[in-house]
């Protein structure tokens, strides 16, 4: 063999011994825990940014592994993003596009609802059977939200499912007793940490074997209820919190006929009008501007408290080196209040009970397309690569972790099912892009966060273009130079608008995305 062939031949051997897919015998295959929190915003963790909420043992988790600055969830509700995470598609592929069971329509609305699967269809390979295929032991533990039986976990792939409860929120609250079959419970018992004890007896359990755990928390879903010594705690951290001039601001409906310019709605806030808090003139609403509520910052030194005691337990059980991890929200923290019922009226005194946190820098909450309400924290924690820590700021969205854990384990990817994700892997080992500059939503539904109107989103490089239904009004923003989406600049440029729009509409064609049809009961508001 001549010297060429012969560096051809050991590089060639080389990678075939480092690539995940061929490193790992089948009962050798590396665990893996998919920590998924609920409703967390991408600035509540200290690792990006939070001063208020305190997280030490995340943060020590991210500096240890791949942080993402600019990973999204696939909707800006939580049932379409969990059903994207467990099959690598775009909800609207699955024609899965509103939190379950959905919102009901009003006469307000020009349009009707799109409808939806009332389930994560059972003809789709999640993540779960793929990885029970390939010799795994699968849990589920926490909110599942995807369909209630015969459509639940243990139909989906999983072995054990605890709680037996479906739906999207703890079914009476944080603190015991839970009333949710087979959580066993004590007085005084806290849900979050009730769930890590279950989760750590799995773990004891399963050590001899390659486990997936699918650990969805509730939190920090409302309602809001912290565990009580934390939330004297924050009480305390609040006083010491310099006096806010402006702890809420109006946000308008950008496709409403008038909408509000930025002057209008900071001299508008000071108007009886619109005052309080509720459905406010001209499709208004208020967003909270500071991360100061305890209730909400004891849930999240909770879930934190959790991540940690799982990373001690797998070192107790010498698992912390063949486990991977991945720590990821399913859509943007609540800091536009639930308005399900479009006569709420919230009195100041439980406004800590409405509004979780501030999405800030990031414009938005929970239910809306800007990105606060769809760019989430995402840790990913890969030990077998050394070189798998730092910040990544490749765009990156929860329809790709399916591939990504698929190929970090050594299972041959999916394509045809996971057909709108991408492997991580390849930033994972360093790479600075991915083979892909677009991103997709499509919400063909009013949100009860904020009243927003619907629309779809496309994201292409730097370039965010929001498209709303009602009125066909659209909106371009510039996320590199304006992260906070303050400056349109659809007037000033039209042919990216048209380039975008043309783009994110054969985009919906391709996938036989479902779309809105008029109300022929419209009342239009006063």
């Amino acid at each position: 063999m001549n010297h060429t062939l012969k560096i051809s031949f050991l590089v060639m051997l080389f990678l075939a011994w480092f690539s995940p897919e061929n490193s790992w015998a089948e009962d050798q295959r590396p665990n893996v825990i998919l920590f998924l929190v609920d409703d967390l915003g991408w600035s509540d963790l200290g690792c990006y940014g939070s001063s208020f909420y305190e997280t030490p043992h995340i943060d020590h988790f991210a500096a240890q592994s791949m942080r993402f600055t600019q990973a999204y969830a696939a909707c800006h509700v939580c049932s379409p993003t969990r059903a994207s995470i467990l099959t690598g598609k775009y909800p609207a592929r699955l024609q899965l596009t509103d939190w379950l069971p959905g919102r009901k329509d009003f006469p307000f609305q020009q349009l009707l609802n799109a409808e939806i699967e009332e389930a994560l269809p059972l003809e789709e390979v999640t993540l779960a059977e793929t990885l029970k295929k390939h010799g795994y032991r699968t849990a589920h533990l926490g909110k599942w939200h995807l369909g209630e039986e015969p459509f639940g976990p243990t139909q989906q792939g999983f072995d054990l499912q605890i709680p037996q409860w479906n739906k999207g929120w703890p079914k009476a609250g944080y603190h015991a007793p839970f009333e949710m079959e087979g959580l066993e419970e004590k007085s005084g018992d806290y849900l979050t940490d009730r769930l890590t004890d279950v989760a750590e007896e799995f773990l004891e359990e399963n050590q001899d074997q390659p486990f997936f755990l699918y650990f969805s928390h509730f939190a920090v879903h409302d309602p809001i209820e912290g565990r009580e010594d934390l939330v004297r705690k924050y009480e305390q951290k609040r006083t010491l919190l310099p006096e806010e001039d402006r702890p809420f601001v109006l946000e308008g409906n950008p496709a409403a006929n008038y909408p509000l310019s930025e002057d209008q709605r900071s001299l508008f806030l000071e108007k009886s009008a619109w005052s309080g808090f509720k459905l406010l003139p001209r499709q208004t609403v208020k967003i909270k501007q500071r991360q100061d509520n305890p209730h909400f910052a004891a849930m999240v030194e909770s879930v934190d408290e959790s991540l940690g005691r799982i990373l001690k337990k797998l070192k107790e059980l010498n698992l912390d080196q063949e486990t991977v991890i991945l720590f990821i929200s399913d859509n943007g923290g609540m800091s536009a209040a639930n308005f399900g019922n479009p006569q709420r009226i919230i009195p100041a005194r439980s406004l800590d009970r409405a509004f979780s946190t501030s999405n800030l820098p990031l414009r938005g909450a929970k239910g809306w397309l800007y990105e606060g309400g769809i760019r989430v924290p995402l840790i990913i924690h890969w030990p077998q690569q050394k070189q798998s820590s730092g910040i990544c700021e490749v765009p990156v969205i929860s329809t790709d972790l399916y591939p990504t854990i698929l190929e970090l384990v050594g299972i041959p990817l999916l394509p045809k099912q996971h057909a709108d994700g991408m492997s991580l892997v390849p930033l994972l080992a360093g790479e600075k892009e991915l083979a892909r500059d677009v991103l997709y939503w499509h919400f063909p539904h009013y949100s009860n966060h904020g009243q927003q109107s619907p629309g779809g989103a496309i994201r292409k490089g730097d370039l965010k273009l929001l498209e709303y239904f009602e009125n066909d009004t659209v909106q371009l923003f510039h996320l590199r130079d304006d992260p906070g989406e303050q400056h349109d600049l659809a007037a000033q440029h039209p042919e990216l608008v048209e380039q975008l729009r043309n783009q994110l509409q054969s985009w919906r064609s391709e996938i036989s995305a479902t779309m809105m049809s008029p109300n022929p009961g419209y009342l239009p508001k006063p």
